[in-house]
């Protein structure tokens, strides 16, 4: 298997927020989740984890923002 992007899933505590996502989403989270445990579904990680963990990769990898930040924010 390929190595994937999210290996690391540190567990913190959660602020609690409500999303609607797609059916096929929800699906391709969950069949991520057990990627990520080696394909097994037994003890994978919850969507949830992998959702935010997805979102926490993307805002740290996206050199636009990174840059927008090093500016102060202003446009």
């Amino acid at each position: 298997m390929t190595r994937l992007k999210l290996s690391d899933l540190a567990s913190e505590k959660p602020v609690r927020v409500t999303i609607e996502i797609p059916v096929q989403l929800h699906r391709e989270l969950g069949e991520y989740a057990r990627a990520v445990n080696g394909g097994n579904p037994e003890g994978a990680p919850t969507i949830e984890l992998v959702m935010t963990a997805m979102l926490g990769r993307f805002i740290a990898t996206d050199r636009e923002y990174a840059r927008y930040r090093r500016s102060g924010g202003s446009g």
